[in-house]
């Protein structure tokens, strides 16, 4: 299944090939202070694909806080975030808003809230790792990232 997304003024766009056998979608509403604010609610299946798109990499602002093992890509233009990337030994994996996906059917994410307090940054980049979407950045896409 090829899902579009974007921010709001299609600054950042991406496409996302879902895993037709990966049906609902999980939709976590992440409880962490900053996704509460954004309205965060994130996806990820290692078996996607995802690619993504930059019209100005200087629109960009790479957002990281607490741990700083997540950059998240905030639009400076409209303010939306659509993805978040974490580098782990060298290997870029991304989690995408749901928020942010066009012409998605509300029918096939399956939400739940999330938390993730008090979990060891071992046990959480290992998580990613394991869960997130595996993602090789373009050299233009790396800068933008950071």
């Amino acid at each position: 299944m090829l899902i579009h997304g974007s921010c709001h003024c299609q600054n950042l766009r991406f496409r996302l090939h879902w895993p037709d056998d990966a049906l609902p979608i999980p939709a976590r509403a992440c409880g962490c202070r900053f996704c509460r604010k954004h309205g965060g609610v994130w996806t990820a299946h290692p078996a996607a694909r995802l690619e993504l798109e930059v019209s100005d990499p200087a629109a960009v602002i790479a957002y990281a806080f607490e741990t700083r093992t997540a950059d998240f890509q905030v639009c400076a233009r409209c303010g939306a975030v659509p993805w978040v990337v974490s580098e782990i030994d060298g290997r870029a994996y991304a989690v995408v808003s749901v928020n942010a996906f066009d012409d998605v059917d509300a029918a096939l994410l399956q939400r739940a809230e999330v938390s993730f307090e008090g979990e060891a940054l071992a046990d959480r980049l290992q998580r990613r790792a394991t869960r997130w979407i595996p993602l090789d950045l373009a050299p233009t896409l790396a800068e933008a990232a950071r």
